[in-house]
């Protein structure tokens, strides 16, 4: 058995929406607040950039704000990401309605219930003409993942786009994607990251940690005892991911003979769930491993792993020194670059509101050391 096919509340890999959405109370505060002013005509205050590590939850944060709209009648969402599309006419019939309205210039549209005027030839669609004639007609949410992987081509035009469009009509552009997303949107429109409306999402705190675990097996009719679940937090290190993976392996025994009741948990079930978790856990570990090998950055993991072995933060200059410790990056700006790359990859993860660094998976600092060789 996988735990990625573990049927139950929990919804680890997928992208899925879980049951609850632990810790994210002030990034759904600051949605809610503009879809409120969109739903009144209102044009969004700016953009809302969402960015992280892999597995803290972003693209499970954008499901929940496109479901969150379909609460809000006057208000359209579309959910993109740019692997659904390679050009910017591809990217711009994404962004026509499923069905035709009457438009001023139908010309200028010429897919997806569009008339075809003055034929098959008709000029392609401009992303500014498609938000500003969705907008118009229904405030419109355009929630675009992997924004790190966005053509920078089309990426300025959508850019510029919603700033012109954005001005004046109730518009919301929001942007999700891994600590990358800084430098790749710097490539498309150097103003974009300083106006937009940015969220953190990271690994989440001891208490948002457990209410993550144990609200969805209490809508399952379980409870788990305060020792598992406490067992569970720690192992899990407030990395969503892993804790959708312990509660699809906790919900999976309790349920696993559908004609008996659903028990309560304990830490002998956290021990009789260890070794699965472990195994998928490692599996993760193992891909991450492969990914700084293809960059060729085990040594300077390694070097940099030193660093948290007893501590939670170090400072940009410590990092930067333990990059240059390692075989082959004494130079400054190679050292530089190989320390945007871990950033880049989560491996650090820059603690909210101070210039100092943390892990982006502490235990995974833990199998670098232990697999990588100091030099």
């Amino acid at each position: 058995m996988t735990l990625l096919d573990v049927s139950g509340p929990f919804r680890p890999g997928t992208g899925g929406l879980p049951p609850y959405l632990a810790g994210r109370e002030e990034e759904q505060a600051v949605y809610r607040s503009l879809l409120a002013g969109l739903d009144r005509g209102e044009p969004a205050p700016s953009e809302v950039i969402l960015y992280g590590p892999r597995g803290n939850g972003k693209t499970a944060l954008l499901r929940w704000m496109a479901k969150e709209v379909s609460s809000v009648p006057g208000v359209d969402a579309l959910q993109i990401t740019p692997s659904e599309f390679e050009t910017r006419t591809e990217f711009a019939e994404m962004l026509l309605p499923e069905s035709g309205w009457e438009v001023a210039r139908p010309a200028e549209f010429t897919v997806r219930g569009f008339t075809r005027r003055p034929g098959e030839n008709a000029p392609a669609p401009r992303i500014r003409s498609v938000l500003q004639l969705r907008s118009a007609k229904k405030p419109l949410i355009l929630l675009l993942d992997e924004a790190h992987t966005l053509a920078p081509r089309v990426g300025r035009e959508l850019l510029n786009a919603a700033q012109e469009v954005g001005r004046e009509a109730p518009f919301l552009l929001v942007l999700a994607g891994t600590p990358d997303l800084r430098d790749h949107l710097g490539t498309m429109g150097a103003s974009f990251w300083n106006r937009s409306r940015k969220l953190r999402i990271g690994r989440l705190d001891d208490s948002a940690a457990a209410d993550a675990i144990r609200l969805p097996l209490k809508s399952e009719e379980t409870s788990i005892s305060e020792e598992a679940l406490v067992h569970v937090v720690r192992e899990s290190h407030g990395y969503p991911f892993f804790l959708q993976l312990w509660g699809a392996a906790l919900w999976h025994r309790a349920h696993a003979d559908p004609s008996l009741p659903s028990q309560d948990l304990t830490t002998a079930d956290t021990a009789a769930c260890q070794s699965l978790f472990d195994s998928e856990k490692n599996d993760y570990y193992l891909d991450r491993y492969n990914e700084l090998a293809r960059a060729e950055l085990l040594e300077v993991a390694r070097s940099v792993a030193e660093l948290f072995a007893e501590r939670r933060q170090v400072n940009s200059r410590e990092i930067l020194a333990a990059v240059r410790r390692a075989p082959g990056f004494d130079d400054g700006e190679k050292a530089v670059a190989a320390q945007r790359t871990l950033d880049h990859l989560g491996f650090l993860w820059q603690a909210a509101g101070t210039p100092h660094w943390e892990p982006g998976i502490p235990s995974l600092m833990d199998y670098i050391r232990e697999f990588v060789p100091p030099a």
